[in-house]
């Protein structure tokens, strides 16, 4: 069978790249300590699981719209922790099968392709620049949308930003949001990280002081796995211009994209409780307070990081690869910056999703 492979179109998959460095760190006689991925390690919460099981007698198929109670949870959770008041649940909110899936397909899913740019930031989370590719579109990152001189279709923003932790202000979003309305973009606001700030407070594309209570050309991106630890479960929803969340509903129906009924019975009720994701905070808090500290004396220099799940590190003797290297040895295994674009070819990503046990292990051995 002879055919034109749609993987040759797309930008290598950066983690192949740590193999020899993740073997080196797990030669450590005391273990690796993978800070490398942010993968969620700690407990779904028990009330998410009661929920899940609740709801696992579920033979019919599940509608794309989605559940009325899940959608409704995710509104009352915009409200409430967000402060994005007016969203209609039934026309502006779509559960998704996680938020990379929306964003691999959202350029494809509405039609967007060879001729098209897609900017996307200058320091970012690959998929972006993935799903541009897979719609044989042109993706040109940038580190301010607003200053793109040429047509666009599509402009991604992510705050707090995957890897740096950088948090956009709610002037700059709302000189964002006034730019592609004025030039017909779509402006597409990752905020899978909204809920972790630490320096700074993370604003949504949708509040009214950056959008003017208008959803038009915005949508708002939105993930369970690092507020909840789902990330295994694959929830997460798109809210905004009803008009673009409705042409995604009329495609996503035909392809089949459809979040499980219990998955959105489990979505409904992480999104209905706010105390378990306070006391993830504070998990996470602790980690990044004592790696900051250990990192720091050992000679990296922490920058930005001011919320999500990452501390963003250089060292004035290394490159990123030389970090990655220079903490393997010490059975650290971290993602070198140079993943996420040029702009990051001195820095290293360090991840907060490690147990306990496993950041201590790592600021020992850095203390060392």
């Amino acid at each position: 069978m002879t055919f034109a492979p749609t993987s040759s179109r797309l930008p290598d998959f950066p983690w192949d790249k740590l193999a020899p460095y993740k073997q080196k760190a797990a030669a450590h006689p005391d273990g690796i300590v993978d800070l490398s991925i942010g993968s969620p390690v700690d407990p779904v919460p028990d009330l998410v699981k009661q929920a899940l099981a609740a709801a696992a007698d579920a033979p019919a198929y599940p509608t794309t719209l989605g559940t009325t109670s899940a959608r409704q949870a995710a509104v009352d959770w915009m409200a409430r922790r967000l402060g994005v008041p007016g969203v209609d649940p039934q026309t502006a909110v779509l559960p998704v099968i996680g938020t990379k899936e929306l964003i691999m397909l959202l350029p494809t899913l509405l039609g967007i392709g060879s001729g098209d740019t897609v900017l996307i930031p200058d320091l970012a989370y690959p998929t972006y620049e993935a799903g541009a590719a897979l719609a044989r579109a042109t993706s040109v990152p940038v580190a301010d949308p607003t200053t793109y001189d040429g047509p666009v279709r599509v402009a991604y923003l992510n705050s707090p930003r995957n890897p740096s932790g950088e948090i956009t202000s709610a002037a700059d979003l709302r000189t964002a949001v006034e730019w592609a309305r004025a030039n017909n973009v779509l402006l597409v606001s990752d905020e899978c990280y909204i809920e972790l700030g630490w320096d700074a407070q993370p604003v949504s594309v949708l509040h009214p002081e950056v959008c003017g209570g208008s959803f038009d050309n915005l949508l708002a991106v939105h993930s369970l796995s690092k507020r909840s630890n789902l990330a295994g479960y694959r929830a997460g929803f798109v809210a905004g211009d009803e008009a673009v969340v409705g042409e995604l509903l009329a495609v996503r129906k035909h392809a089949g994209l459809m979040v499980p009924a219990p998955i959105q019975a489990a979505m409904a009720a992480a999104l209905a409780d706010d105390a378990h994701v306070d006391e993830q905070r504070a998990r996470y808090l602790r980690r990044r307070t004592v790696l900051r500290q250990a990192l720091t004396d050992a000679g990296w220099t922490i920058t930005l990081s001011q919320g999500g799940l990452y501390l963003w590190a250089e060292h004035p003797a290394y490159d990123s690869y030389e970090s990655v290297a220079a903490l393997a040895d010490r059975g650290i295994l971290v993602a070198p910056g140079a993943f996420y674009g040029t702009a990051g070819e001195r820095h290293i990503r360090v991840a907060l999703t490690a147990t306990d046990e496993r950041v201590d292990a790592a600021v020992k051995r850095l203390q060392e």
